[in-house]
């Protein structure tokens, strides 16, 4: 595993982290653009919205499988290789979905896409870090990630407009030739690793990953993301079943809510920097208290516009403490570390898309669907809280070190 890459000076931020954000900007796209084409792609492949939703669940469920795989197959190879070659599997698997003549095809397509995310998005965060300097890490990682809220704010309700008007096939033929562009910015901005030592072995990077708290931050990402895509894949037919609004007022709402996804990631990078624990719970503490009050708002559209901004807000702000705080405790070993992470929130992705087509099929209905991501969602602060507690006595250890030392 290559050194950290040399950080920047603290007064302006490398072309390199900004070539990652474009990377996530197309991942970002493929990944979620999905949940404005439900209703298109079910009625041209003749499956039910569930089904449809489940093409999200695939794609998560390959970036769970493919993050420790591909990470364990890369972990040798230099940071910025690895980067290139997945961006080109990603813009390979979404030819491959733009040419899919059936269903069972589009969700291999979906599930070879998936495979590059994770492993992008894991080492994409450890060199974001390396580019910065030590007070910056968690900014750092919230402006890689903001190419996923840029995604959501232009990629996805650009994605649905396509799909509207020319099907959704013009969609993903698009997020191909963002791909091709993601891949020649990389190759061309994102530095050459150094390679000053030699590489951990697999097997030691297992071990770090097994520590307690390691553990647990990995569960807390799965639980308090799961919530969101409860809500986030059936938005379209929340939207327009639920709400009342037609299909060309989709888009604007989408557009809104990318707005609240960069605002909320933002946020939760300062948050994260100053204190770490503190912003994770009060973040998804946060994202809770926003999906039990949305279930209120749904029959109202100012209100339903409303709350799906301050979701976008409230559900971002959670990435970037989550992310860090896995990377911190897996010291050592935070390549497999972060990607395991980035498996962490697309499990919990398939997971909620799962759950919201429960909802929709064998239970209360779309109606329900905030609340029951809410459930989801007190059940990642509970582990936060499980967490907090075993550092406690680890902070008092540090502490009485350093009053013993003084």
């Amino acid at each position: 595993m290559a050194t950290p890459l040399a950080p920047s000076p603290p007064s302006r931020l490398p072309l390199g982290l900004y070539a990652l954000t474009a990377g996530a900007f197309g991942i970002g796209t493929t990944e979620f653009v999905i949940m404005g084409l439900l209703l298109q792609v079910a009625a041209d492949l003749h499956v039910s919205i569930a089904a449809a939703g489940l093409l999200i669940s695939g794609y998560a469920l390959g970036v769970f499988v493919g993050a420790p795989l591909l990470t364990a197959l890369t972990s040798r190879m230099p940071r910025k290789a690895v980067l290139v070659a997945l961006m080109v599997v990603f813009t390979i698997g979404n030819l491959a979905c733009a040419l899919a003549p059936n269903y069972t095809v589009l969700m291999i397509a979906r599930v070879i896409t998936s495979l590059a995310h994770g492993t992008f998005f894991g080492v994409g965060a450890v060199v974001a870090t390396g580019l910065v300097a030590a007070d910056r890490k968690a900014s750092a990682i919230s402006i890689m990630f903001t190419g996923l809220t840029v995604a959501t704010l232009l990629g996805v309700p650009a994605g649905a407009w396509l799909g509207h008007e020319y099907g959704w096939r013009a969609t993903f033929w698009a997020v191909t030739a963002v791909g091709i562009v993601a891949t020649i910015v990389i190759a061309t901005l994102v530095p050459a690793d150094r390679e000053d030592h030699a590489p951990i072995a697999f097997r030691e990077e297992l071990k770090v990953v097994r520590r307690p708290q390691v553990l647990l931050g990995l569960l807390m990402t799965v639980l308090g993301f799961a919530g969101v895509f409860v809500v986030f894949t059936y938005i379209q037919p929340i939207l327009t079943r639920v709400t009342g609004f037609a299909d060309s007022a989709v888009s604007p709402i989408l557009f809104l809510l990318g707005v609240g996804l960069i605002i909320g990631n933002l946020l939760g990078g300062r948050l994260a920097d100053k204190r770490l624990m503190a912003s994770l719970l009060a973040t998804l503490a946060g994202l809770a208290i926003v999906l039990v009050l949305m279930t209120f708002a749904l029959h109202s559209k100012v209100a339903t516009v409303l709350f799906f901004g301050l979701f976008g807000i409230a559900a971002f702000a959670t990435v970037p403490p989550l992310q860090l705080w896995v990377l911190q405790k897996a010291e050592g070993a935070q390549n497999l570390a972060s990607s395991l992470n980035i498996g962490a929130f697309n499990l919990g992705n398939a997971l909620g898309a799962w759950l919201g087509g429960v909802v929709i099929e064998r239970g209360p209905g779309l109606g329900s669907i905030p609340w029951i991501a809410a459930l989801v969602t007190v059940s990642g602060i509970a582990v936060a809280l499980w967490s907090a507690r075993l550092e406690r006595p680890r902070r008092v250890t540090v502490e009485a070190a350093t009053c013993t030392a003084n």
